[in-house]
């Protein structure tokens, strides 16, 4: 495979303040992104996803029951993990079997399927630092192998301060909806993410403290960014070689 199209992206981004900076459009958590009876059970950062994850499959009009996925995350349900493992360590701990339920790194991986009615694969996985790195390498293996299309979702809610102090504070979901080959109607084409033998310069803070941003440059250049650079940072050693159509 020669290079991958991406034929629709969305971003979502509670936090007004933030979300007015960035350079693409956001938006706030879409609470009717899920079925209310799914909604009420739902973590932050499960419909953080579903709100970009939709968007993407808007822009690039697709149904999202006919796409394979992977779901990127480089702390998952952080804030219930947190709060299971603080009820541990009292004297009588009362563990909640739905938070049990919802603590898992294939929590939005689960609620996606079930919500789209989706019966297609789905990869959940975690790489610290090279989280979205790594779910742009997985997509691509994934088209490289079976051709079609593949929505990469890329997310994740505010860490718990005292576990990594000045990271994972900002809550951030974005979504891509990925194909095979070039398109001739494709917002960009990417290349195949390679690693570099040193830090890229580019790559700098708030990315370079929060992994979930690391999507960003990219993000920024499917939006109409006019940077002439061939390739982007996609994370602290990652490159992706970008072509707009």
């Amino acid at each position: 495979m020669d290079c991958m199209s991406l034929l629709g992206f969305g971003a979502c981004a509670p936090d007004a303040g933030f979300r007015a900076g960035l350079p693409f459009p956001a938006d706030d958590i879409t609470r009717e992104a899920m079925p209310a009876m799914l909604r009420r059970r739902a973590s932050r950062s499960t419909q953080m996803a579903f709100s970009a994850a939709l968007r993407a499959c808007s822009q690039a009009g697709r149904s999202p029951a006919g796409l394979p996925a992977v779901f990127a995350s480089a702390a998952g349900e952080i804030q219930i993990t947190d709060q299971l493992c603080l009820e541990l360590t009292r004297a009588e701990p009362m563990v909640s079997p739905a938070a049990f339920h919802n603590s898992v790194q294939n929590t939005v991986a689960g609620y996606w399927s079930i919500a789209q009615r989706c019966t297609q694969p789905a990869t959940a996985l975690a790489a610290g630092d090279d989280t979205f790195a790594m779910g742009l390498l997985e997509a691509w293996c994934q088209l490289a192998c079976l051709g079609g299309e593949l929505l990469l979702v890329c997310y994740d809610e505010r860490w718990p301060a005292y576990l990594a102090p000045g990271r994972g504070q900002v809550e951030f979901a974005s979504a891509l909806l990925l194909a095979a080959g070039g398109w001739p109607d494709a917002v960009m084409q990417l290349g195949r993410p390679v690693y570099a033998t040193s830090a890229v310069d580019e790559f700098s803070p708030p990315a370079g403290s929060d992994p979930v941003l690391a999507v960003l440059p990219l993000l920024a250049r499917a939006a109409g960014g006019a940077s002439v650079q061939p390739s982007l940072p996609v994370g602290r050693n990652w490159l992706v070689d970008v072509h707009k159509r």
